[in-house]
């Protein structure tokens, strides 16, 4: 498994040299978010499709 510092470290170099620092941080923010999904997921911290719709209903 790649560590998030090289993954970072990839990313930041895949964007175009006009990238500035709100961009640096969005990707690494996305990043982060993407990980932490599938840690919830190999945890089973998940709910099923009919579950979410439920709950929608009542936004």
């Amino acid at each position: 498994m790649e560590t998030l510092k090289k993954e970072a470290i990839d990313a930041i170099s895949k964007l175009p040299e006009s990238a500035d620092a709100d961009d640096i941080m969005y990707r690494i923010y996305v990043i982060d978010k993407i990980k932490k999904g599938q840690e919830a997921v190999k945890e089973g911290k998940v709910i099923s499709v009919e579950s979410l719709k439920e709950e929608m209903k009542s936004w």
